[in-house]
């Protein structure tokens, strides 16, 4: 059998799987693995099972988000005259194509092997467990696998893509950690929200700098307390929605309604959030504990998860809805851009998870960061839109998947996340748009990274158990 007809078994096999959900494939995961290092079956079970109503919790909040706001919005854009040429698919899209191909089929294991070998040789500590999301890894291989037609080429920026997630999960891990409550052994290796912490920090240092806005320090609980009720995420929330409905048109009984349901949004992801934690804390408080008992010397691995676990921050809340309205008209009126984003507006909140730790949770800082962000973003999209809509084609010619075809009348379709990403489209242009010069600064890069990381790892190691002979002196 070669390489294409196994990826074709395999392509069937993992797109069965990956067909679940993550509401099914996590609490399996996780009920294994608790009972791998030591859970009592039963503890494992919930311990699962939470986490499992945790995503079909989120994933009910979100529908709601995109079901009420998407008409509303797309009643603006028509009202208005707002439409741009590319289409905004939303993350579906994008995974569909990453899972329906030979790189989708194989990244699991491959990424997988790749995470044992950094471990064993010390350049991550991250157990990177968050399966769901190796979409993202598997979708800017599949660019670069169409772009190239080469199953190399696109394992080759899948693996990149990998690696520096885990170094950029490693890295944030520490300040991850000390930011959000019960957070302890975790870090995020999510490439969409890592690929934005190192801009999050080089912006943080900028804004220190700026008269003025070096000396506002707001915070959630710091806004509420200064504007009272207008500070509350759920008031906000309606507010934004109600706003979105008067400029839709919608008669007073739709206008309110869409601002209650806004509210609940921003009221219940947060308490939903606090499903994943409840499930997460035995598994975590175990492996802790069976690193301790196993690996003497050892500073501890991280267990990497989905951002999801803090996405109800109130900070993201805040910010996320602030930027809706915000980023729908820059986007209309930015020069060059051809992306409108809708259907990606529910994906807005996983821009934050890695930014709020190097911010603290300053709500000024957290919005100039996300807009510029976000910016950005629309131009890699629109950058990107071309070689998505040529992997969209071909999977809905060959599966027939609703989620990845163009509607009629638009000739590009993108999405957000993860092509609004500046780690995907470095990636993909470096392996797909250069010869030899781009791949070779690629490995470079992506070597000196995981050294880097791997000193920091042993240093961390010496100074948690420094030797006898430095004790005795």
């Amino acid at each position: 059998m070669n390489l294409e007809s196994l990826g074709s078994a395999l392509e069937a096999a993992f797109g069965y799987v990956i067909g679940l959900g993550a509401p099914v494939m996590m609490p399996v995961l996780f009920t294994l693995l608790g009972i791998c290092i030591g859970i009592k079956p039963g503890k494992a079970v919930k311990s699962g099972l939470l986490v499992g109503v945790g995503f079909i919790g989120l994933s009910i909040i979100t529908a709601l988000l995109t079901s009420a706001l998407g008409p509303a919005l797309n009643k603006v854009v028509d009202i208005y005259d707002l439409q741009l040429k590319v289409f905004d698919m939303g993350w579906p899209a994008a995974a569909s194509i990453a899972y329906n191909t030979s790189i989708g089929a194989f990244v699991i294991p491959v990424c997988l092997g790749v995470n044992l070998l950094m471990l064993l040789t010390k350049t991550t500590k991250t157990v990177n467990i968050d399966l769901w999301n190796y979409w993202h890894f598997a979708f800017v291989g599949a660019l670069a696998y169409y772009a190239t037609n080469s199953i190399l080429w696109g394992f080759f920026a899948a693996i990149i893509c990998y690696i520096i997630t885990l170094v950029i999960a490693d890295w944030t891990a520490p300040r991850f950690q000390r930011f959000y409550d019960k957070m302890d052994g975790i870090s995020i290796p999510h490439p969409f929200s890592g690929g934005f912490a190192p801009i999050a920090m080089a912006l943080d240092k900028v804004l220190d700098m700026i008269p003025g806005i070096n000396k506002v320090d707001i915070d959630a609980e710091g806004l509420k307390r200064r504007f009272g009720l207008l500070g509350e995420p759920l008031f906000l929330g309606v507010i934004v929605g109600a706003g979105v409905g008067i400029l839709a048109q919608y008669e007073l009984p739709k206008v309110l309604m869409l601002g209650v349901q806004m509210g609940a949004v921003m009221e219940l992801i947060p308490r939903i959030t606090g499903l994943f934690i409840e499930g997460l804390m035995p598994v975590s408080d175990a492996t802790k504990q069976l690193v301790a008992r196993k690996f003497k010397k050892s500073s501890g691995l991280y267990i990497g998860m989905s951002p999801a676990l803090v996405i109800g921050h109130p900070t993201t809340l805040v910010v996320s809805l602030l930027l809706i309205p915000v980023i729908i008209l820059l986007a209309v009126i930015l020069p060059g851009n051809e992306f409108l984003p809708l259907a990606s507006l529910a994906g807005m909140f996983y821009l934050f998870p890695l930014v709020l730790p190097i911010t603290k949770g300053n709500v000024v800082k957290s919005f100039i960061i996300g807009l510029i962000i976000l910016i950005g973003g629309v131009y890699l999209v629109t950058n990107l839109a071309p070689y998505f809509s040529l992997a969209a084609h071909d999977v809905y010619a060959r599966t027939q998947d609703t989620a990845v075809r163009i509607p009629d009348g638009f000739s590009e379709a993108a999405a957000l996340d993860f092509a609004s990403s500046p780690l995907a489209w470095t990636i993909y242009h470096l392996t797909a748009s250069t010869k030899i010069i781009g791949p070779v600064i690629l490995v470079v890069l992506t070597g000196g990274l995981m050294l880097r990381n791997r000193k920091r790892i042993i240093r961390s190691t010496e100074n948690e158990f420094p030797s006898t002979e430095k004790e005795m002196s």
